[in-house]
């Protein structure tokens, strides 16, 4: 029997079927990874909110809170990692707002309102939401 070695052409087709298929599941990933994002970004307002109010009732000032949450977060002792708690799931901080009269936080996130709104137009989330 003759040995027989891989031609060229063969090794060029079996690459750009390995490049198909992996850029084929990658594609398919993004939207996974982004729907992750969006989940951590819910989970982590509504937990960031729980802990600031924590804060305030410490007696930190409201102003203070919204200028370095961090600090405080780690202040306290109150999250394993307030640096990654204070940014949404896209790695951006989250915006924090005080309200006076109603003695809470309003805590949002551009980039996450960026991703709802690119997902489902039709259903417009803006800044009050």
């Amino acid at each position: 029997m003759k040995k027989r070695a891989l031609t060229l052409l063969e090794i060029m087709i079996v690459i750009f079927l390995i490049t198909l298929i992996t850029g084929a599941i990658g594609y398919n990933m993004k939207g996974t990874l982004d729907r992750g994002r969006a989940f951590r970004t819910e989970q982590a307002e509504t937990q960031l909110h729980d802990l600031l109010l924590i804060c305030l009732e410490e007696g930190v000032k409201p102003d203070d809170l919204v200028k370095d949450p961090a600090m405080y977060l780690k202040k306290y002792n109150l999250a394993k990692n307030s640096e990654k708690l204070v940014q949404d799931g896209w790695g951006t901080n989250f915006v924090i707002q005080y309200n006076q009269n109603k003695h809470d936080f309003k805590i949002s996130s551009p980039t996450y309102r960026k991703y709802k709104n690119k997902i489902n137009p039709e259903t417009h989330v803006d800044e009050d939401e």
